[in-house]
């Protein structure tokens, strides 16, 4: 079993840059997999692609790695809870509800994990909660209930480029699962291999999965779905489900919960300039003011964050049970 050790800067940069490129395709993958889902491919039947494409991606790159990491038997059961949360809960709330609201307000829904993941910083890791913080989640909180409260109003149809309220209100339930993810799990994530936390995660992913997308891709229009569709269906699997998780896990590893949530800001910019290029949702005044608060809000709490690290002599650990 490897031991990781503290990153340098040269990881941190690195992370950084892992981070930047796993949310813009993450941004992507709202549009691209909102068509997908919008011509033959249901969100149950997306949500099984991505789980068991991903394990047997992370198995070929496993032994392609030639990887000989011992997982203990305990870790091996946190893995299991570690994939509940940031793939089974994760992506089957996060792709059904894409397929319920626009691309638009899925992606902005995104926006809210930095405010999420820092009152669960603050509960399980104790980190103090200032009135700069605090102003930084009421104004977030703001804008995703602006934005939910809208679409409960709209019209109900999962083609409204308005989006629903079942469809965002899935989103945002998706964000919470991944940001307790970030937080709970971060230091057994750094005890082993990138390819080796994902290869386990991933497996138990498929495994809870496919029993209960037995149904959904049973009756799955195989044939009647275009090439482009499944063009499509493959990039949100290799592409947002392989290639975003192994950037994501890297940038994880060196850097702390918090700065890897706040990278969720790139993802509604992307997914807002190609679907509204597409014509697969809308940008209006009311998704503009949304915006502006959330990202005022994540402005806010990363900076009372950067504060209260640079007070500090050294960092806090994440969490010393896990």
């Amino acid at each position: 079993m490897r031991t990781q050790t503290n990153p340098s800067n040269g990881s941190h940069t690195a992370g950084h840059v892992c981070m930047f490129l796993a949310c813009a395709i993450w941004g992507l993958m709202s549009p691209v997999g909102k068509d997908a889902m919008s011509n033959g491919i249901s969100g149950m039947a997306m949500v099984t692609f991505r789980a068991t494409g991903g394990a047997v991606c992370f198995h070929l790159a496993a032994l392609c790695a030639r990887s000989t990491e011992t997982v203990t038997p305990r870790d091996r059961l946190l893995f299991f809870f570690a994939g509940m949360l940031s793939i089974v809960l994760n992506q089957c709330c996060f792709t059904i509800g894409l397929s319920l609201t626009s691309p638009v307000n899925a992606s902005i829904v995104t926006t809210t994990m930095p405010v999420i993941t820092l009152v669960l910083a603050a509960l399980f890791l104790k980190e103090p909660v200032t009135p700069r913080k605090v102003t930084g989640i009421a104004l977030g909180a703001t804008g995703a209930l602006l934005l939910i409260l809208h679409s409960g109003s709209s019209s109900s149809s999962s083609a409204s480029p308005t989006g629903t309220l079942a469809g965002d209100l899935l989103c945002l339930t998706a964000q919470c699962c991944f940001a307790t993810y970030l937080t709970v799990f971060k230091k057994l994530i750094q005890r082993y291999s990138v390819i080796t936390c994902m290869k386990w995660m991933f497996t138990y992913a498929a495994l809870v999965i496919l029993p209960l997308s037995y149904r959904d891709m049973a009756a799955l229009p195989w044939t009647e779905i275009a090439p482009l569709h499944w063009a499509e269906t493959a990039f949100v699997v290799v592409g947002a489900t392989f290639a975003a998780y192994l950037l994501m896990m890297k940038g994880q590893q060196s850097l702390c919960p918090t700065v890897v949530s706040i990278y969720n800001y790139v993802q509604p910019i992307v997914a807002c300039l190609v679907s509204v290029y597409l014509g697969l949702g809308v940008f209006g005044g009311l998704q503009a003011t949304a915006v502006v608060l959330i990202f005022t809000g994540v402005y806010l709490v990363t900076q009372s964050q950067k504060r209260s690290a640079a007070g500090s002599v050294s960092p806090r650990p994440p969490l010393s049970k896990i």
